[in-house]
């Protein structure tokens, strides 16, 4: 199975949120497939920590090597179809770039951003549930 994958989750298991079980399980056995922005997405959301002070130097790099191997399919995107899903959702060009993919694969979405989570509803995207 196919599963679209955003930043959130990604960085949740990197860097062992309480829903890392959950998020491994649910993505067992799945192909996981992204916009390429999620790839720079993870490397601005690491930055950030830095920044915040929540993570050191070495525990971020530590985090971009399993990063490097997890198994994404980096996809490309119709900007046309984001940029309208932009303005229909009110969205920013990242969330309506998966909300895209997600629809040109008809492939279900794994966030844990609850706003994208309603958008891709509304989209009519399957939401990738967790299971507690």
């Amino acid at each position: 199975m196919l599963v679209i994958i955003d930043t959130s989750a990604i960085i949740a298991v990197l860097v062992n949120e309480p829903e890392r079980a959950a998020l491994v399980d649910a993505t067992l056995g799945a192909e996981l497939a992204a916009p390429g922005s999620v790839h720079w997405e993870v490397g601005n959301a690491l930055s950030a920590l830095l920044k915040r002070r929540r993570a050191t130097l070495t525990q971020a790099q530590q985090a971009i090597r399993a990063y490097a191997a997890i198994p994404i399919r980096f996809m490309e995107v119709d900007l046309a179809l984001a940029l309208d899903l932009a303005s229909t959702h009110d969205l920013y060009a990242y969330d309506a770039y998966l909300i895209a993919c997600a629809l040109a694969q008809k492939a279900p979405l794994l966030t844990l951003d609850k706003g994208l989570q309603r958008a891709a509803r509304v989209a009519g995207i399957e939401i990738l549930e967790l299971r507690p």
